[in-house]
């Protein structure tokens, strides 16, 4: 196909990378022949010969030839996958197209949108690597996949990075090596987990253990081929009575004994703390049954009998995933044995069924792994893998419907230096300010992103750079409140107003203190408090703060000063509304069984007034079985009777109040008043004198000059409440009082 191209390359002779592309091609025919057309072929041959023409010079950072390199990603994807016209096309025209020798239009034109769209999204994610510091932010793997638009263009980027890893053994730069091979283990290696694509996902990590650690994995890699021979033999033995035994049974099975990968080895060696010779499971043994998913069960089970009659098994080492599956489908039994000679042996029982389901990834274990789970993304790639097994039409046909939307919810954005920061959707350029650092944020004018001036409340996107620009003379303001999304940043801007509102407020009363000092005027806390009040002012800081911002006159304050005095008005003993104590009334809460009827017309049946929302006599209320068998009593206008419809409509039953009340129901009261005790004392001596009426409970909490009371009372029925709200309504100095359970 690529036959005719003879590039100059700077790293490689011409006969040497002929030869290497001859050898490529030929390899990459043999393995797509079946589903590309001849047009592609001639179309690649001639985009591949108009570069070369052009002098373009396809070595990478590495030193390697983009070529070859795309070649052998796509003999990768053939062979660790299937053959797929569309996404070995991205592959071999990537470096063509980043390199701007084709366009978008050509593309589409020459070999289709879909080709042109996993170029497009290959290209998004190859430009992130010019930013090298965001690479090891723990953001960028999910900026990687915001980015990719294909599931596709994931798949690629890890066949790619395989592809890589292979070929860079031995490179010179060992700083680019360890940057690479830090990737693979942290980035590449769990996504290959979770798409299934298993050999992948172990060569990444074999890799990586290898170029960052090399005497470890050269130590671990030498001890296993000194005892490969004696540990087939082993494996041999253990397995050759256990097979006899099964086949007595007259079961169906195979039986096969795997080494675990190097890297996996070496991080059972750091958990377990032991050696290699120590290590439990450094070998496992499967069984795997032919059997009809109603038998699975049983014969897995009557296989472990087997086995654990014929040798002594470790309790602690019994994993039971037949009985319980794992949340994500896993279904197996494990078991671990003292095999021949005193060492531990780990067997895996299960079906053929279960087998190609753990096999193929749809259920792949990489949770209990100790890779992390992510929410959404755990089913979105429970989806990915379904279809990757659908047998109808092509797995790789039916990725490119799959949109990668899986962080929606939050954008992702570099600094100019290239540092990655993860904000939720909606964030402005003043979020990513306080982001940085408070005293950035509270100085912000505006931002460059992208090289374009923008304002403090424009919205960011994923992948922007933002560049913040800060002034000397710039202050929170009130209105910043109204668009940023963060709380960091609501909490310090609320914070920085605070401050500077008290600062104000210390301003004001400086000046009045002034005022007054001029004027020989003495007054005291008591006779101030009046003067805010009959001014109008809700605290004592609103009233300072007038003064300051000369909203208010001090002038005018000692006017209403000298009208206080002249009128020779009584001050009396002010207390506040916190000092007031409660004398309990001795009350009988029992319950009258008379009060409800139950269902159609239960009566005397065992119920309790929800806590939630205290119903009392004449509420629209309905009843609730809960999982102690007792009937709760709610409220239909309950905070939590949506949800219990909702989730539990077969609990609810009807519920209607009886002619009979005879006793009281605890209600809950919020009211706000003036900071003096005699307001509350006055509440609660109407209270008491109420028919059918007591106060139960009470907690004052006041604050300039204002106090915010909580007061459970005790009511007959629900008119009885209306009447006492209202009478409370009618002391003076109340400002508000509403039920609130």
């Amino acid at each position: 196909m690529l036959t005719q191209i003879t590039p100059d390359t700077r790293d490689l002779p011409a006969s040497d990378f002929g030869r290497q592309l001859l050898e490529r091609a030929g390899c990459f025919l043999r393995l797509s022949g079946n589903v590309s057309a001849p047009q592609d072929y001639r179309s690649l041959r001639e985009a591949y010969q108009r570069a070369v023409a052009s002098g373009t010079d396809f070595t990478d950072e590495f030193g390697l030839n983009e070529i070859i390199h795309s070649l052998d990603t796509a003999i990768l994807l053939c062979e660790g996958l299937s053959p797929d016209r569309v996404m070995s096309l991205a592959v071999i025209l990537s470096p063509l197209y980043s390199a701007g020798h084709l366009t978008e239009d050509e593309i589409v034109r020459q070999w289709g949108s879909d080709v042109a769209r996993l170029l497009h999204g290959l290209n998004k994610v190859s430009e992130l690597y010019s930013r090298r510091t965001a690479v090891d932010n723990a953001n960028f793997g999910k900026l990687l996949l915001t980015f990719a638009e294909d599931i596709r263009v994931i798949i690629i980027m890890i066949a790619e990075r395989t592809v890589l890893m292979r070929s860079i053994n031995h490179h010179p730069d060992t700083e680019k090596v360890m940057t690479v091979a830090s990737e693979a283990r942290y980035l590449y290696a769990p996504l290959a987990h979770r798409l299934g694509l298993y050999k992948m996902k172990s060569e990444l990590e074999d890799m990586s253990l290898k170029y960052s650690n090399r005497d470890i994995y050269t130590r671990i890699a030498r001890k296993l081929n000194e005892t490969k021979a004696s540990r087939d033999a082993y494996i041999d033995s253990f397995i050759a009575p256990v097979k006899e035994a099964l086949e007595r049974q007259g079961l169906k099975f195979d039986i096969k004994g795997r080494t675990k990968s190097i890297s996996s080895i070496w991080n059972k060696i750091q958990k377990q703390h032991n050696d290699l010779e120590h290590i439990y499971d450094l070998f496992a043994i499967r069984v795997i049954l032919d059997v009809a998913p109603e038998r699975e069960r049983s014969e897995c089970w009557l296989v472990y009998s087997i086995i654990t009659d014929m040798y002594q098994p470790n309790p602690a080492r019994l994993k039971d995933w037949l009985s319980i599956p794992k949340s994500n489908g896993y279904e197996s039994l494990h078991i671990t044995v003292m095999g021949p000679g005193g060492r531990w042996v780990e067997v895996q029982i299960r079906s053929r069924r279960m087998d190609e389901i753990a096999e193929k990834g749809v259920a792949a274990h990489w949770k209990y792994k100790g890779i992390k789970s992510e929410n959404n993304l755990d089913a979105w790639m429970n989806q990915v893998r379904e279809a990757m097994e659908n047998p109808q039409g092509g797995p790789l046909e039916l990725m490119k419907d799959f949109k990668m939307d899986l962080y929606q919810e939050e954008v992702f954005v570099f600094t100019p230096r290239g540092d990655l920061f993860q904000l939720p959707l909606g964030a402005t350029v003043l979020d990513f300010a306080f982001n940085i650092h408070s005293k950035i944020g509270c100085t912000c004018t505006g931002a460059k992103i992208n090289g374009r001036t923008c304002r403090i409340n424009h919205k960011l996107r994923s992948g922007d750079t933002v560049e913040i620009i800060t002034s000397s003379n710039q202050t929170p303001k009130a209105d910043w409140l109204n668009f940023v999304v963060t709380s960091k940043a609501r909490n310090k801007i609320r914070q920085s107003l605070n401050e500077r509102r008290q600062r104000s407020a210390e301003l004001g009363k400086e000046i009045l203190q002034r005022r007054f000092k001029n004027r020989k005027v003495e007054a005291d806390d008591a006779t101030i408090t009046k003067v805010i009040k009959k001014l109008g002012f809700k605290t004592a800081t609103d009233f300072y703060c007038s003064i300051a911002e000369e909203a208010i006159d001090p002038a005018t304050v000692m006017t209403c000063l000298e009208n206080i005095d002249s009128h020779q008005e009584v001050v009396a003993d002010v207390r506040s509304a916190e000092e007031f104590s409660l004398q309990q009334p001795t009350d009988d809460d029992s319950q009258a069984n008379d009060v409800l009827v139950i269902g159609d017309n239960i009566k005397g049946v065992n119920y309790r007034m929800s806590k939630c929302c205290n119903p009392i006599y004449g509420d629209k209320v309905f009843g609730f079985v809960s999982s102690e068998g007792v009937i709760k009593i709610h409220r239909e206008d309950c905070p939590n009777a949506s949800n219990i419809r909702l989730r539990y409509p077969y609990r609810v039953i009807p519920v209607r109040w009886s002619g009979k009340n005879g006793h009281q129901f605890a209600c809950t009261l919020h009211v706000v008043g003036h900071d003096d005790i005699g307001i509350v004392t006055n509440i609660s001596s109407i209270i008491n004198k109420e028919k059918d009426t007591s106060l139960r409970s009470i907690a004052i909490d006041s604050h300039d000059g204002l106090f915010k009371g909580t007061m459970t009372v005790g009511v007959s029925d629900i008119a009885t409440l209306g009447n006492l709200i209202k009478k409370i309504k009618t002391v003076k100095g109340v400002k508000d009082v509403e039920r609130i359970l």
